[in-house]
């Protein structure tokens, strides 16, 4: 599927030692079983299995690796990851209208390997605050029937992203028939309610949370706060099931020094992780999350 999306070199006057998609598929694998760069070099000179399923003549330095990553836009593993879907959809069409219900929500990411653990332990036996340090927010679009990513987006945090919510379903959008939107207070906006119904076709529910309880508002956030359809909301737990997933078999952090590495490192994470749920389908295996 890499090879579908990615041009094998991206110049002409390439040394043509490795391809793009070799590279790409190798950060993939980084993420899947949470190496570094070094340890990356290390195990592909290790295991001859790997090297034979990546088509490796020679195992690349970890610099070749580390540049790689900076040179790929994150517009192509955006494609990459639309095309992952579609072969996921196409294998799991969606019963009845084959509309798909959506959810919306943001986790956190740390910046390097510091355990919680040892941090809170520090704190408590009389040791000084940890530094604060900025953490990287990570933002997805979840099929909730599926469980895959649709669309993801990172950035620093804490910030609100309720302006976010808009250009992430964009990108669902045009390969995914979209039914329901479902998002947390942090999205709650009429703006965000109309695009969602009238630019997208779908609905939203989005409890309306922002304001005083004695606030009078209109429109769509009017009726969420009048008759809430708490039972459908319910689905939105789909998405911490993917972020508990993610974090529990592939990583729960995005390293790098600085924030365009650290923000590559997540969306290769999404990627790795719908890689990871698209081989039971490819092998005739069942699904689990």
């Amino acid at each position: 599927m890499v090879i579908v999306v990615v041009p094998p070199y991206g110049h002409r006057f390439s040394p043509q030692r490795f391809t793009q998609p070799q590279l790409l598929a190798i950060l993939c694998l980084m993420r899947y079983e949470d190496w570094t760069f070094r340890a990356a070099e290390v195990r592909l000179a290790e295991h001859g299995e790997l090297r034979r399923a990546l088509e490796l003549q020679t195992v690349p330095d970890y610099s070749t690796l580390f540049r790689f990553m900076l040179r790929v836009e994150e517009q192509l593993i955006a494609q990459v990851l639309a095309e992952v879907v579609r072969r996921f959809q196409s294998r799991k069409p969606a019963p009845g209208n084959g509309k798909s219900t959506v959810a919306v929500d943001a986790t956190g990411l740390a910046p390097g390997a510091i355990s919680t653990f040892f941090i809170r332990r520090r704190e408590q036996h009389g040791g000084a605050a940890m530094p604060w340090r900025y953490w990287l927010k990570w933002l997805l679009a979840v099929d909730t029937r599926l469980r895959v990513i649709l669309a993801q987006k990172a950035h620093q945090g804490p910030i609100n992203d309720c302006a976010t919510l808009r250009p992430l379903l964009d990108e669902v959008a045009p390969g995914s028939s979209i039914g329901t939107v479902l998002a947390d207070a942090e999205f709650d906006s009429e703006r965000n309610h109309r695009h969602i119904r009238e630019q997208i076709g779908a609905q939203s529910i989005i409890p309306a949370k922002r304001g005083k309880p004695g606030w009078k508002i209109h429109g769509v956030r009017a009726q969420m706060r009048a008759a809430f359809p708490a039972e459908r909301y319910r689905q939105r737990v789909h998405a911490e099931t993917v972020f508990s997933a993610i974090k529990r078999k592939l990583s729960a952090k995005a390293p790098g020094r600085s924030l365009a590495t650290q923000r590559k490192q997540a969306l290769l994470l999404g990627l790795a992780y719908n890689i990871y749920k698209l081989r039971p389908l490819h092998f005739g295996l069942p699904l689990h999350a």
